[in-house]
């Protein structure tokens, strides 16, 4: 395959735990030379990350499915002389970012306006929890804090339901996303004036983007939106959206004309209503269809469906996920090699790029790895 698109560049990630390593992560499938910079004897608190308990080697199976394709060096930006040797790395680099509290990169003395005046070129990205002022700029930047004060937790389970969060960490997979088309933006942006930018996105504003459907209908409508009392789906959406059980398992039913429903589910009951009775009846509705499909096992329903074009699918486990053909023909796993050998199955990079699927086998760098060929290499060359 040809060089990758961002082949040549050079991002210093001064991040740790998911949302800024994420960005770096998609940015090295990308093609950029990632290079960590991590405190001596500690590195990446992720490191010590460990979910269920899973070890890869000294550092987390969740530190390896982010930090993969990456390298490590090791600097303490007290030590004037190992500080003195990141700015220079700073000179060759092309990105910089961090997702640290504010204050904390300046106090370093590696703020973007010092860094600027490092390397005019620069793009330097920064992830804060809550932005950079206000009342809440200050409060620790964790995804389920901040869920809880963005209103997302109202959006799932039903309306009788205490608050309930997503099951992942959705504001530092999406901040982490917008991290890098916000990076991207501004190397396109310095290809065209050769000046550098600094790129700021916060957890929360991630997740108030995220809810734009909700929010604007709340700013022009004045009403808070309410989840259904059974089978939510989206809380601005009719009867049926929503998830079912079945016999063996469950089914989720998209938006569907409710007079082609009724008859593709044979449900006599269900034909009294009409379009005009798919939100203000909505939950009566999903009890209909809910007492209805309990009898018979998901393939019949999906199949009587289908039969009428009908959106709907099986509500899959894991299990079930990785052993369909659907899945499989994706080819979503790679493997990598963790510095003990021992193999780790994650995904790959979701992008393919002229048909092309990006993979890498590279494990995540042991703590200062590299500092050794960085120096010798990197801060040597001309």
């Amino acid at each position: 395959m040809k060089p990758l698109p961002l082949d040549g560049l050079i991002v210093l990630e001064f991040s740790q735990y998911l949302s800024g390593p994420s960005a770096g992560l998609r940015l090295a499938d990308l093609g950029a030379r990632v290079i960590k910079i991590e405190r001596p004897g500690v590195g990446d608190a992720g490191r010590k990350l460990s979910i269920k308990n899973l070890w890869a080697d000294e550092s987390s199976m969740l530190f390896h499915t982010i930090n993969r394709n990456k390298e490590s060096f090791t600097a303490d930006l007290r030590n004037s002389e190992e500080l003195e040797l990141v700015k220079k790395l700073i000179r060759k680099a092309d990105v910089v970012t961090h997702n640290f509290r504010p204050g904390v990169m300046k106090r370093a003395g590696l703020d973007y306006a010092a860094v600027q005046q490092i390397n005019p070129r620069i793009v330097y990205g920064e992830i804060s929890g809550y932005g950079k002022v206000g009342p809440w700029k200050d409060k620790p930047g964790q995804d389920l804090l901040v869920q809880s004060l963005a209103g997302l937790m109202y959006t799932t389970g039903n309306d009788d339901n205490d608050p309930v969060p997503f099951g992942l960490s959705i504001a530092d997979s999406l901040c982490g996303a917008q991290l890098v088309q916000g990076i991207l933006a501004g190397l396109i942006r310095r290809h065209k004036t050769g000046k550098g930018a600094l790129i700021e996105v916060s957890l929360l504003e991630s997740l108030l983007d995220f809810q734009f459907e909700l929010l604007t209908t709340y700013h022009n409508g004045g009403q808070l939106p309410r989840r259904s009392s059974v089978n939510n789906g989206h809380p601005l959406l009719s009867a049926p959206y929503g998830l079912y059980a079945t016999a063996n398992g469950f089914i989720a039913i998209a938006m569907s004309d409710l007079a082609t429903l009724a008859t593709a589910l044979h449900c006599i009951e269900l034909s009294n209503y009409t379009a005009a009775h798919a939100f203000v009846n909505r939950d009566e509705i999903k009890r209909i269809i809910s007492a209805h499909v309990v009898h018979h096992s998901s393939q019949v329903w999906l199949a009587k469906l289908h039969e009428h074009h009908l959106w709907a699918m099986e509500v899959l486990d894991w299990k079930k996920l990785t052993g369909h053909t659907g899945y499989q023909h994706l080819r979503m796993e790679q493997t990598i090699h963790a510095s003990n050998r021992k193999e780790i199955v994650t995904t790959r990079c979701p992008i393919r790029i002229n048909g092309k699927i990006l993979t890498s086998g590279k494990a995540a760098p042991g703590l200062g790895a590299h500092n050794e060929d960085i120096i010798q290499n990197l801060l040597n060359e001309n």
